[in-house]
């Protein structure tokens, strides 16, 4: 059987909107309606932010704790500002040997009820402050200086879709996610009779999504058999 022998199935922008206005049952006429579309297209991609839909947007980014510093900015950078961050670990580096210490994740009101965060010691907690530069709050307060290194998987914006020529910063798998969206979106404001079916696909496309998205690893539960006697 003959096969195509490609995989350069990439649509861009301008033919997501046009998918997404098929499937609401109309037409793209005009530049408005361009404009209209890939606003809310960008809005979507705001919406799964706010879900943890990007999982392929993760970058790792350092910072090398001070003494008696508890707070740090993550990057002000715009293409590589934070979102969020995902998880965190130090590193103590001595006599250039490194040591990985895990860190644990606490709420903001978690971290404001501690007592004393001028305690100094190796830090084992953070916290995020999600402003427009986000933050990260140590505790305890570092002891040293030059010896220890925050280590954050953080997760970034996804590009804009702006020109219609431009492709989307995503893997094959989400395309009928962001398809199934779009038209959802689109239907709110040009086919409010079709929004409730199309909720319900772009909803159970999201899911397979989120399915896809997450971290996949293996995982055995091995019984302990220490104390169990043989006849």
């Amino acid at each position: 059987m003959a096969t195509s022998n490609s995989k350069n199935f990439e649509p861009d922008v301008g033919e997501f909107i046009e998918e997404a206005y098929e499937r609401c049952g109309l037409e793209l006429r005009t530049g408005y309606d361009l404009k209209s579309a890939q606003r809310s297209l960008n809005l979507m991609l705001a919406e799964w932010a706010n879900r943890g839909l990007n999982q392929w947007t993760v970058l790792q980014k350092t910072v090398a704790m001070v003494k008696d510093t508890v707070t740090y900015n993550i990057d002000s950078t715009n293409s590589t500002a934070p979102i969020d961050v995902l998880d965190a670990f130090m590193r103590e580096t001595t006599n250039n040997e490194n040591t990985d210490l895990p860190m644990t994740r606490i709420s903001r009101s978690q971290y404001s009820s501690l007592p004393n965060k001028s305690t100094t010691a190796k830090p084992n907690q953070f916290t995020i402050d999600k402003q427009l530069s986000p933050t990260i709050s140590v505790y305890p307060a570092p002891d040293k200086s030059s010896t220890y290194t925050l280590y954050m998987n953080v997760l970034i914006r996804m590009d804009d879709a702006d020109v219609g020529a431009n492709t989307m910063q995503m893997p094959y798998r989400f395309y009928p996610c962001l398809a199934a969206g779009l038209a959802y979106y689109i239907s709110l404001k040009k086919a409010p009779e079709r929004t409730g079916m199309l909720k319900q696909l772009y909803e159970e496309e999201f899911s397979r999504a989120m399915d896809m998205d997450e971290e996949r690893a293996s995982f055995r539960i091995a019984p302990d058999l220490s104390s169990y006697n043989h006849p």
